[in-house]
């Protein structure tokens, strides 16, 4: 039996009033308390983000920025006053830096698309890791197609880290762009991003950091972390889906095309010419996903009345414990074992393949995720097919990890 770590949470952090705060986490599932260890994918919602959209569809939903109708003003204010929100959350210098997106993918492909493309040429390289999530490969190959630059990937380590010597060696004059996870979401590895913008900046490179699994969980400035790009999705931070941020430079974002045409992203328009809207309304044509918006203003304010470094204490604490548990599992592989991680354990059982872990794992009412978690890179590095991933938010227990423990035994010794 290896030595396992003994939690002991801050005595201001009562996990117990937080999940009463959940109304989705107080049910049955298979006639078991519902466990969820599924965050990476998508996290659950407060009840004051449920009742913040239940009350604009219910009082003040109109269409924005073009009424006059009090409706529409109301509407409107909610709109802009959550990317203010936004804004404050990430310390952005201005709401012009906020563009209001569908999520990580569409900030990821606006970048690709907008910035990138224009400036891109035959023989110039773009960097990314061997760590990333689909959505911060694909759009990066589909540009390369486009103008004939070239995809380069940084290397990684069996611990599940960046091989930053080998960046160093890599970037060069004609490295154009360099595009990081900020933390990975198949092994929970946290990239010391600064190290990379440093040397990046050295060499006068822009970076992009995919903050979809930073920012629910640790406190985030993009000005201190000196990021040309920042994206995030709602959905991971207690937020509605279909809906985040790309925050960008303003100078950067002005000298961008817009990346789609309609309505909302003009100033004036006639068959012979058109001209754009000002920032950040230039990269928001059509109507925007107005409840989306004011629901993710919601979720921030939620978590800052909780506080990003507490959570970021408290999920480090599951961790550690999960960690420590998880290892008297036979034949258990963990998978990932940077130094730094978020709450993310992903791991394989000798001889079970991962789907039938989380279906056997169903029955016990405990949800994790089973696959290759859109990092087949990184599955095809280890050489698996795919893992089981728990993954911890705020409002777990260390007596849910528990639980997931037994219903691992108990998979161990149906299937092992």
């Amino acid at each position: 039996m290896s030595a396992q770590f003994t939690p002991s949470p801050a005595a201001d952090f009562d996990v117990h009033a937080i999940r009463r705060d959940f109304p989705i986490l107080h049910q049955q599932v298979n006639g078991k308390p519902l466990v969820y260890l599924d965050n990476a994918a998508s996290s659950q919602r407060p009840s004051a983000v449920i009742e913040a959209i239940s009350s604009y569809y219910e009082r003040d939903h109109a269409n924005v920025h073009r009424g006059v109708h009090t409706l529409s003003q109301r509407a409107t204010d909610a709109y802009e006053g959550a990317r203010e929100v936004v804004r404050n959350f990430i310390n952005a210098a201005d709401t012009k830096e906020i563009v209001f997106v569908r999520g990580t993918t569409e900030a990821i492909n606006l970048v690709a698309q907008s910035y990138a493309r224009p400036k891109l040429r035959p023989g110039d390289e773009i960097l990314i890791s061997g760590l990333e999530h689909h959505a911060n490969i694909v759009p990066w190959q589909l540009v390369c197609e486009q103008t004939g630059a070239t995809l380069k990937v940084i290397p990684i380590d069996l611990n599940g880290e960046i091989d930053f010597a080998a960046f160093e060696r890599m970037i060069g004059p004609r490295t154009k762009l360099l595009a990081l996870a900020h933390v990975s979401n198949a092994l929970g590895t946290i990239v010391p991003v600064e190290k990379f913008i440093a040397r990046a900046k050295q060499q006068g490179v822009p970076v992009l950091l995919d903050g979809a699994q930073g920012v629910p969980h640790s406190s985030v400035d993009v000005r201190a972390l000196d990021c040309d790009f920042y994206c995030f999705s709602a959905h991971k931070m207690c937020g509605p889906t279909g809906i985040g941020i790309l925050y960008g430079r303003q100078q950067l974002l002005e000298a961008m095309p817009p990346w789609q045409g309609g309505g909302d992203m003009i100033l004036t328009v006639s068959f012979e010419k058109t001209t754009y809207n000002q920032l950040p309304w230039k990269f928001e044509a059509g109507t925007p996903n107005i409840s989306g918006a004011i629901g993710l203003a919601a979720a921030i304010r939620y978590l800052q009345s909780i506080g990003m470094d507490r959570i970021a204490r408290y999920e480090h604490q599951l961790l550690e414990y999960a960690q420590s548990r998880l290892r008297d599992i036979p034949g258990i592989r963990m998978v990932g074992t940077a130094p730094r991680k978020a709450a993310v354990v992903s791991f394989t059982l000798d001889r079970i393949h991962p789907h039938d872990i989380g279906t056997i794992l169903d029955t016990e009412g405990v949800a994790i995720r089973t696959g290759h978690h859109c990092a087949m890179p990184v599955m095809e590095f280890f050489k698996i097919p795919a893992t089981a991933r728990a993954s911890m938010s705020f409002y777990n227990t260390f007596d849910e990890i528990d639980a997931l423990v037994k219903a691992l035994h108990r998979t161990h010794t149906l299937l092992g």
